[in-house]
């Protein structure tokens, strides 16, 4: 057997695992939530080299005893504070593996990329190498930060954001940047702040009333929203995960 193979737990003989140049597993999240009407994504600050003092999304390296899933969930609550009950009920879904050999200049990194919605959370906090953490509009213009993000994590907020917006179309995922229990009209503004576009308010609601387990009514009093309109009943998530038929983006419409 190969001495080098000899200290690798369950390696064969003849296999030799050094014989390919090694390289390092990130995880890197794309966390959006509702805040006060607008779409913000989470960023933090750098404080260490490359990119120090850049803005960049939270993240880290992948442990050797840690699965990618794992490590997505232990830096999300790293970085907002949630603790890991809350956390394992958070909406994350893998969004792709980015594997440009020169993505980060320190060595070879393969980044698996996640997006994360929360519903409206309180300041982050920086963990890990951050110098600081905090919600940035996400808009037309980008997040809002001076300068571009550390590494490629322009490129993959932009898929993050893309993928969001296609899934709000055809599946239940709105509900997810809602409370326990939110009115149609909070419903409807998480798709115009992810989508920048404006619905019908009596079109949207007949939508989401006639689409079977979108949202169920919650017994008891109706909240009141401000305004002189009635009080707005209020509805959870509901069972399905599916929209039939799909509630699409209209077009050329601006909020």
């Amino acid at each position: 057997m190969n001495s080098r193979a000899q200290g690798v737990a369950g390696a064969p003989e003849g296999y030799d695992p050094y014989a390919f140049t090694p390289f390092a597993v990130t995880v890197d999240l794309a966390v959006f939530t509702v805040r006060e009407g607008r779409l913000h994504v989470l960023l933090v600050e750098r404080g260490e080299e490359p990119y120090r003092g850049r803005w960049a999304l939270p993240g880290g390296f992948v442990a050797p005893r840690e699965s990618a899933p794992q490590a997505a969930r232990r830096e999300l609550a790293e970085e907002t504070g949630l603790d890991e009950d809350t956390v394992c009920e958070v909406h994350l879904e893998q969004l792709r593996t980015y594997t440009d050999p020169d993505r980060d200049p320190r060595m070879r990194v393969v980044s698996v990329a996640y997006a994360a919605l929360l519903p409206d959370l309180p300041e982050p906090r920086g963990g890990g190498d951050a110098v600081s953490a905090r919600w940035w509009v996400f808009g037309e213009g980008g997040t809002g930060a001076p300068g571009p993000l550390a590494f490629d994590h322009d490129t993959i907020l932009a898929d993050a954001h893309d993928r969001v917006g296609s899934k709000l179309e055809y599946t239940c995922l709105a509900t997810a940047f809602c409370p326990a229990e939110f009115t149609l009209g909070e419903l409807q503004q998480v798709y115009e702040t992810v989508w920048g576009t404006a619905l019908d308010r009596p079109n949207f609601r007949r939508k989401v009333l006639a689409t079977s387990g979108f949202v169920e009514a919650v017994e008891g009093p109706p909240r009141r929203t401000g305004g002189r309109g009635k009080p707005a009943a209020l509805y959870r998530a509901g069972t399905a995960t599916v929209l039939h038929p799909p509630l699409l983006r209209p077009e050329g419409r601006t909020p």
